[in-house]
């Protein structure tokens, strides 16, 4: 654990670094009117946090750097939520201020709005959509080995599922599991459909099907495989402003991956309820060594049930980006209690 000396010095670094991009020295420190150590004794102190692996010096300069392990304490022990301006509050307040029928405008408004207040790049991790229900669904086999499931709902959207068929089942069984789920999936909300499958269509394909294991794998596969993640982005280019992606490989790498849904999606997907700080090498990710993933889940009732994200450079504005996405999160979730509520 850091002295209250040593935290004081690196929390100093850190907020600096942040403001210039530019590695801090031990005279740098020493102006700062809350310090009262000498330049000699910042130095020293330096010296330890860097031995320690707090911070990193750079070949061009004397001064001193965050290094990850920097950063990390920095998030879980120094740094306090920013006050957000009444500006900025006031502008996501009245994002939510009106009922917005049209999910996908929320989510690219809340991506477009995010991006612009924090100059970050934003993830927006959408929902399906709650107010739709299921109209009718069939089943088409392909072949012996796949089908497509074709899901019709009352908005007249179409959704085609190709997915593998369980082995040796028999077309007698498929027809039962289609009749089955018309009957009792029909004008059930999408968010209700796995609750009234465990409590209404388990047992009746317990009793009508050869093969209930199998009739019970082709309706997971047909209703709940994968699915369009949903996801929109805005600001691509913020990050690329950055000093820290000057190298042009480098850049091209992380926009090669913000292109890549397939990419992005498991990274949102994959935190529990609540907010998460993903710093460097934490995201697993070789594009993203060099930055920090902010997230934050948004619920609907008790549900989770999309997720909103910053992607900026290590040396983010963290109090400030956690402040944001804390209240934007809050605001999602207590909109859509009064959206999409009966």
């Amino acid at each position: 654990m850091l002295t209250e000396r040593q935290s004081l010095i690196l929390q100093v670094i850190v907020d600096e670094f942040i403001q210039t991009a530019q590695p801090i020295g031990s005279r740098n420190i020493a102006k700062q009117e809350h310090i009262s150590y000498s330049p000699a004794t910042i130095r020293n102190e330096m010296a330890d946090l860097e031995e320690a692996g707090f911070l990193s010096k750079t070949h061009s300069s004397s001064g001193r750097i965050p290094s990850e392990k920097g950063y990390r304490f920095y998030v879980d022990h120094l740094m306090s939520p920013s006050q957000l301006s009444k500006q900025e509050i006031k502008t996501i307040k009245e994002h939510f201020n009106d009922r917005m029928i049209e999910l996908e405008k929320v989510m690219r408004n809340s991506a477009n709005i995010l991006s612009e207040l924090t100059k970050y790049t934003t993830f927006v991790l959408g929902p399906e959509a709650y107010e739709t229900k299921l109209k009718q669904i069939q089943i088409v086999p392909i072949n012996q080995q796949s089908a497509i499931a074709i899901l019709v709902t009352d908005s007249g959207h179409v959704e085609h599922r190709s997915f593998a068929l369980p082995g040796h089942i028999e077309q007698g069984d498929v027809e039962k599991i289609v009749n089955i789920l018309n009957e009792k999936l029909t004008g059930v909300p999408l968010i209700y459909l796995e609750r009234v499958i465990q409590s209404e269509v388990v047992d009746l394909l317990q009793q009508y099907t050869t093969s209930y294991e199998q009739s019970y794998e082709l309706l997971q596969d047909a209703l709940f495989g994968k699915q369009a993640s949903n996801i929109y982005v805005s600001g691509k280019s913020n990050i690329l402003m950055q000093p820290e992606f000057n190298d042009i490989n480098k850049a091209r790498s992380l926009f090669n991956m913000m292109e890549s849904e397939d990419q992005i999606a498991p990274i949102l997907k994959m935190n529990q309820d609540g907010l998460h700080i993903s710093i460097g090498q934490e995201n697993n990710m070789e594009a993203m060594s060099q930055c920090t993933l902010i997230t934050a889940t948004y619920s609907f009732g008790e549900k989770q049930v999309g997720t909103i994200a910053l992607l900026g450079p290590t040396r983010m504005e963290y109090s400030k980006a956690v402040s944001l996405l804390d209240l934007w999160s809050k605001q999602m979730s207590h909109s859509f209690q009064n959206w999409y509520k009966d």
